[in-house]
């Protein structure tokens, strides 16, 4: 089955098509560690990480590249605040997420494919020296810049002219550029920064170079996949394009392309809000893999298309929570004693891949699987591991692993006073029965059922939140309403 992609460029979705079958080339823009990584620069790695199981799956042998922007204007001035070497802040950053990295189960990338921008130096200088000889880049008084006015196609990919860029982007303004949109190649070094010789004069490279070119080096000067954020699309692959594609050894102006589809990851929102310090919202991604288990963030990303935006809130995590145990609990049943033997084809496969091959539609899959595991068990054992087979390959798919852990019968815990808190909060609306922690909190879920069916949103909601504050998240679905303790 092919696998159609949505591609940034042409604003539609086509059939993927590698340019040279069965090799498939993907470069992504990875971290600048400058900083703590939060839990929005991994929504879009986990995409990228279900990509290449997917065309694995498809029988392609992938090549996966993801940089490492270790040099910027963040990690020296945190350097000059504090005194430590700003290397060592860098790897200190990026030590953090990779350990979150192996957390969140993401594929391995191997080191040659994972390269640091300060290790391409060389590359990066004759690039600069490349689009100089075009005329499309200049030397000014603090460094080298790209010459924009002289592409006639750049904005491409945006879709959007010079002049609209001019007059609604944000652009950073220099004195020594000639124009406002012009972007830095090369920056010269100030006192005390770290920097490198050039013909130029002893500075460091510009963001946009180094992705490409560390791209032209390892991938060639044309590959199949470049993806990253949404937010990247401009200015930084916008960038990415233009010194590239001047430079690309090709005659016919219909394969004149740096990368044969743009992929971008959706935009994500904690509780309804952008992520910010200033906000107070802004989390590190470790932080919340101490508090949450790293499947059902998986899970919680893979419910919402890749490429849409989307909202972490404590309610849908816990909601992933009892997402993830349904099909753990449909795991246990299907293997019995024994984790089941993976099988790459059948009935399950096939309804998989009908959803997967749409734009990697995870949503349309993990409905596969659910609807899978409501059904019957197979009486058989031969037909049971068989199914199981699929259900594990296709999970694995999806990066959500099954391991000796799915085996094991979760324990619910709510602690002893939790009736009496209930009780506190719900008020005397609702009586509740000491008989059990399950009675009471199915009287509450009546309760509310019974709202819903008046349409007294107010109340169904508050006796949601109330539930969520004693310890409980629910999760409506088709079948009905199902708890479980709360993440955190």
């Amino acid at each position: 089955m092919s696998l159609r992609l949505y591609n940034t460029r042409t604003r539609s979705v086509h059939e993927f098509k590698p340019l040279n079958p069965p090799h498939v080339r993907i470069y992504v823009c990875g971290l600048t560690p400058s900083a703590d990584a939060h839990i929005g620069h991994f929504r879009t790695y986990l995409a990228f990480d279900v990509l290449r199981r997917y065309l694995r799956h498809l029988n392609y042998d992938v090549t996966y590249v993801q940089n490492v922007t270790d040099i910027d204007d963040r990690s020296i001035a945190r350097s000059k605040e504090t005194g430590e070497n700003w290397h060592d802040i860098v790897m200190g950053f990026y030590g953090s997420f990779k350990k979150s990295w192996e957390k969140l189960g993401l594929l391995p990338i191997e080191s040659k494919y994972e390269p640091y921008a300060t290790n391409y130096i060389p590359q990066i200088q004759g690039m600069i020296q490349e689009l100089m000889d075009k005329d499309l880049a200049y030397v000014a008084k603090d460094g080298v810049y790209y010459r924009v006015a002289a592409d006639p196609a750049y904005g491409k990919l945006s879709h959007r002219n010079i002049d609209e860029l001019k007059s609604g982007a944000r652009i950073e303004i220099d004195e020594f550029k000639e124009d406002p949109l012009d972007f830095a190649l090369w920056k010269f070094a100030k006192p005390g920064e770290p920097s490198w010789p050039s013909p130029w004069g002893d500075g460091r490279p510009g963001w946009h170079i180094e992705c490409s070119a560390m791209a032209r080096e390892i991938l060639g000067e044309q590959f199949d996949i470049h993806g990253g954020g949404a937010d990247l699309i401009f200015p930084h692959h916008e960038n990415e394009i233009a010194q590239s594609e001047p430079l690309l050894h090709v005659e016919r102006a219909e394969e004149h392309f740096m990368a044969n589809f743009w992929v971008h990851g959706g935009l994500l929102l904690f509780e309804n809000k952008k992520m910010s310090k200033s906000l107070g919202n802004f989390e590190p991604v470790a932080n919340l893999l101490e508090r949450y288990d790293p499947q059902a963030i998986r899970l919680l990303f893979l419910q919402t298309g890749y490429s849409k935006p989307m909202n972490f809130t404590e309610e849908s995590i816990s909601a992933a929570k009892v997402s993830l145990e349904k099909l753990k609990s449909a795991y246990r049943k299907l293997s019995g004693l024994q984790a089941a033997f993976p099988v790459r084809t059948g009935s399950l496969i096939e309804a998989f891949d009908a959803a997967m091959s749409e734009d990697l539609n995870t949503a349309a899959a993990l409905a596969v699987l659910h609807q899978f595991a409501s059904q019957p068990v197979p009486e058989k054992e031969e037909e049971r591991l068989a199914v199981a087979g699929q259900f594990t390959y296709a999970l694995d798919l999806l990066g959500l692993t099954p391991d000796k852990a799915w085996l094991v019968e979760p324990k619910v815990e709510l602690p002893p006073d939790f009736i009496e808190k209930l009780r506190a909060e719900i008020g005397a609306g609702i009586s509740l029965s000491d008989s059990s922690t399950g009675d009471a909190i199915k009287s509450v879920i009546n309760a509310r059922i019974k709202a819903r069916s008046e349409k007294n949103w107010a109340e169904s909601d508050r006796l949601r939140d109330i539930l969520m504050r004693c310890g409980v998240a629910l999760n409506d679905s088709k079948e009905g309403t199902t708890w479980t303790v709360a993440s955190g």
